[in-house]
């Protein structure tokens, strides 16, 4: 596993590629009285006014960590236009499904960013799911993504949010778009 120092650097990647990160993290609400757009934790979100959630919502995102229950946002979507989903060891995995979960079960339109631990094999999954922004740090992937390399299987046995044409011979196989 990589170990991340204060020295690692963090990079935004969307599938158009590398880009500036218009979101900081933050730790509480103070963050909106200043400009910019600001990523909070479950708890500062929830503690906000219903107000100020709604008239911040175009800079106003949460970040969910994997065991955060994903129930307590589902009413408030309308108020967010980024949920961060933190993935702290490559080993958890709880984050996928409330990715998936976002966009297929809630129809989340907003963007949904990876953090932490985001690694070279599990990207082209997260990807499948609907995850659309990522913060990398990992050093192989950072150099795999600066290559234009996602990496992945042309084909995958289970539907996910993003459809895939049917693979030949088998209704089950799914070939890989893109």
């Amino acid at each position: 596993m990589t170990e991340l120092t204060p020295e690692t650097v963090t990079r935004l990647w969307t599938p158009t590629g590398f880009s500036e990160d218009e979101w900081s993290h933050a730790e509480s609400a103070d963050a909106l009285s200043g400009n910019g757009r600001f990523i909070l934790p479950l708890q500062a979100f929830l503690d906000l006014d219903p107000a100020v959630r709604r008239s911040a919502k175009e800079r106003l995102g949460v970040l969910l960590q994997p065991g955060d229950q994903l129930e307590k946002i589902a009413d408030l979507l309308d108020q967010i236009s980024l949920v961060a989903l933190a993935f702290p060891a490559f080993s958890d995995g709880r984050s996928f499904s409330k990715g998936e979960l976002l966009r297929s079960r809630y129809r989340f339109e907003g963007a949904v960013r990876a953090t932490g631990q985001v690694l070279v094999d599990q990207l082209p999954h997260m990807l499948r799911l609907g995850f659309d922004e990522f913060e990398v740090s990992n050093p192989v992937l950072l150099k795999r993504l600066e290559e234009g390399r996602t990496g992945g299987l042309p084909l995958s046995y289970q539907p996910t949010v993003k459809p895939e044409a049917k693979g030949p011979k088998y209704s089950w196989r799914r070939v890989r778009a893109g």
